[in-house]
C-alpha cells in the first residue's frame, strides 16, 4: 500500500511543518513505509511515566496500576536510555501520559530526556492545568501537540464522567489556549456504544471541527474502572459507521490510516505502552507485559510482541474494543483478577505465535 494511497491534504501540510521544525524526526517518519515492508514496528511510545492524577474518571483504564507499588519506577536517566533505544530503532513519536502529565513536577526534565529534536512529542491532558502560561511553556520546551480529553458538550455530563466539578469549563477554555500558543491539538473523546450513532456525537464533532480541531475516537474498553462493563463496547458495524463519518468530518480513531499506511490494529506494529514500572504493553488497554525495558532491550521486547499473531498479523478491527472472542479468552480468563500487568507467557501460548508476519499480508 503506497504512501500516496492514504495521504490527505491536511497530513501533507503537517508533514511540511514537521520537516521545517523537526527535520530529523521528519526523516524518520519518511522511512515508516520502508520499515513496515520489512516487518518492523513504527510504534508510538505511549509513555505512562507516572500514574499520579488529579481526576478519578469513571472509565479510567489504569485504575489498577495506581497506588503505591514496591517496584522500580522510571528515573530521568532511564527515560534517556529508553529514548535512545527508540531512536536507534527509527521510532519517532512519544505520547507523554499518566495519570495527568501536567501534575508531574519533573515534566520539563522528562521532555528534555526524551529529546524534542529526535521525537514528535504529544502530551495527554484533562486540561485542568493548561493555562496560557503553561501552554506557551510547553511549546517552548518542545511539546508539539496536546491530546485533550473532552467527553461531552454538556458541562454536567462531562463533569460527572470526569468526577470533577468545573472540569468541562477548564477543558473547553484549554482548546483556545493551546491553539493560541501554537500547539497542535486534537480532542480525545470516549465513545461507548450508546454514543456512537447519537445526534449528540455528531454535534460534538461539528463543534470542534468548526474550530479547526480534529476529534479522536477512543472506543470504550472493558478494562480498568470499566472492567467487566461489556455493555459499552462498540461492534464492527459501529466502527464501519465511524469510518463513514471520516469521509465527511475530521474525526478518526486508531484504526484510521495515517502516515500513508493502513495498519488495522496498531498494537505493537504502531503503538506500545510503557508503564511507570518499565513493562511494555501491546497497547494501553491490553494489560499483558511483553517485556520490561529495565531488564532487556526495547527492540527485543517489540519483536516478542510481533511474534504474537494477534499483534504481528494484520487485523482490521480492535481486539480489545469489539472482539468478544479475544476479550473473553485472553482478557477475562487470563488477565482479570490478577496483578497487572500479567506476563505474556501466562496469557498467550504456542498456538498464538504468528506464522504470517503483517508485512507479508499488507503488501
Amino acid at each position: 500500500m503506497s504512501v500516496e494511497t492514504f495521504k490527505t491534504k491536511d497530513e501533507v501540510s503537517k508533514w511540511g511543518k514537521l520537516e521545517r521544525e523537526k527535520p530529523y524526526v521528519y526523516k524518520k517518519v519518511m522511512k515508516f513505509e520502508e520499515k513496515m515492508k520489512k516487518g518492523e514496528s513504527i510504534a508510538i511510545i505511549q509513555f505512562q511515566y507516572n500514574y499520579k492524577c488529579n481526576f478519578t474518571c469513571e472509565h479510567c483504564s489504569i485504575k489498577r496500576f495506581q497506588g503505591k507499588q514496591d517496584k522500580r519506577s522510571f528515573t530521568i536517566a532511564d527515560v534517556k536510555k529508553l529514548a535512545q533505544e527508540a531512536d536507534e530503532m527509527g521510532l519517532a513519536r512519544f505520547v507523554i501520559t499518566g495519570g495527568e502529565p501536567l501534575v508531574f513536577r519533573d515534566f520539563d526534565a522528562l521532555v528534555e530526556a526524551i529529546d524534542p529534536q529526535k521525537f514528535y512529542i504529544n502530551c495527554d491532558t484533562n486540561g485542568w492545568l493548561l493555562n496560557e502560561k503553561k501552554a506557551k511553556h510547553l511549546k517552548s520546551i518542545g511539546v508539539d501537540r496536546i491530546q485533550l480529553s473532552i467527553d461531552s458538550l454538556d458541562a454536567d455530563e462531562h463533569d460527572a464522567f470526569r468526577q470533577v466539578k468545573g472540569s468541562h469549563d477548564r477543558a473547553m477554555k484549554a482548546v483556545d489556549i493551546a491553539l493560541n500558543a501554537g500547539l497542535d491539538i486534537f480532542i480525545q473523546t470516549v465513545v461507548p456504544k450508546q454514543r456512537v450513532r447519537s445526534e449528540e456525537f455528531i454535534k460534538f464533532v461539528e463543534y470542534f471541527n468548526n474550530k479547526g480541531v480534529g476529534v479522536f475516537v477512543t472506543y470504550a474498553k472493558p478494562v480498568g474502572a470499566w472492567e467487566g462493563n461489556f455493555d459499552v463496547l462498540a461492534d464492527r458495524d459501529d466502527m464501519k459507521y465511524i469510518e463513514e463519518l471520516e469521509k465527511k468530518y475530521n474525526v478518526y480513531s486508531h484504526l484510521t490510516p495515517a502516515y500513508g499506511l493502513s495498519m488495522g490494529c496498531i498494537s505493537v506494529k504502531g503503538m506500545v505502552s510503557v508503564t511507570q514500572y518499565g513493562d511494555v504493553l501491546p497497547c494501553p488497554y491490553i494489560h499483558t507485559s511483553i517485556g520490561n525495558v529495565f531488564h532487556e532491550p526495547l527492540k527485543d521486547i517489540i519483536q516478542r510482541g510481533l511474534n504474537i499473531k494477534h499483534f504481528g498479523e494484520y487485523y482490521d478491527g480492535c481486539w480489545i474494543a469489539e472482539n468478544r472472542e479475544f476479550i473473553d479468552k485472553y482478557v477475562v480468563k487470563r488477565i482479570y483478577d490478577k496483578p497487572l500487568p500479567v506476563p505474556c507467557s501466562e496469557v498467550f501460548t504456542e498456538e498464538d505465535i504468528t506464522q504470517k508476519p503483517f508485512n507479508e499480508v499488507m503488501w
